[in-house]
């Protein structure tokens, strides 16, 4: 069965970290990321950045080339870079279990990862390579993926629970009864990962009931 983990990890563990050290005030999310053996190619997100020449800003981090701007949104910088096969650490843990990463959030404090494997085994096995290779993670929780009411959405539990207070406290109505902030506070969450849970939520029911049709 298809097994969801959740863990942290320091700053400097994952590529890009260094970046916080430039604009402390930014947050970078990644889209979904599949690791390689070879090269990945990531996108990921980075809001509230106060600098026009962001590329520069993350210029020379360990572990990733060819950093570019792709698309802009305000203060949303949607970016692209190369990260490169010599780089060790959770990538490679990552690669080695064939665990997909679901959404990665990093700042200042660290990094939050929410990762899918096919089978608890494959989440043992990265678990076990990080404790081999010196990999530090703190796992905070570990679910198996979850069909909505007998239906095949699957979702995992952080993420229906997320769409259920989200609909009940009336944040899909016109006009919004709550607001991502409220939402975030009652789940002793960021509003970044209540976002990154919505969204991942929305994607995986819109696949199941739409994307044969669309």
């Amino acid at each position: 069965m298809a097994t969801v983990m959740e863990f942290t990890s320091p700053v400097a563990e994952f590529p890009l970290g260094s970046v916080f050290e430039n604009l402390p005030g930014v947050t970078v999310e990644l889209e979904r990321l599949i690791p390689h053996e070879t090269l990945i190619i990531p996108y990921f997100w980075v809001r509230d950045a106060e600098t026009e020449d962001i590329e520069a800003a993350f210029d020379q981090h360990a572990g990733v080339s060819n950093i570019r701007v792709v698309d802009s949104v305000e203060h949303e910088y949607l970016m692209r870079a190369e990260w490169e096969q010599a780089y060790f650490g959770i990538l490679s843990a990552l690669a080695e279990a064939n665990v997909v990463v679901l959404s990665g959030i990093g700042t200042k404090e660290g990094w939050k990862f929410e990762v899918r494997g096919e089978s608890q085994a494959a989440i043992a096995e990265f678990r076990e390579h990080c404790q081999e290779n010196d990999i530090p993670i703190a796992i905070t929780a570990v679910h198996a993926m979850l069909p909505i009411q007998g239906e095949g959405y699957e979702l995992t539990e952080t993420q229906r629970e997320a769409l259920i207070v989200a609909y009940e406290r009336g944040y899909f109505d016109t006009p919004r009864e709550v607001s991502l902030e409220e939402i975030a506070d009652e789940l002793d969450i960021t509003q970044q990962s209540l976002s990154s849970r919505l969204r991942r939520g929305h994607r995986r029911l819109i696949g199941a009931t739409l994307g044969s049709s669309v």
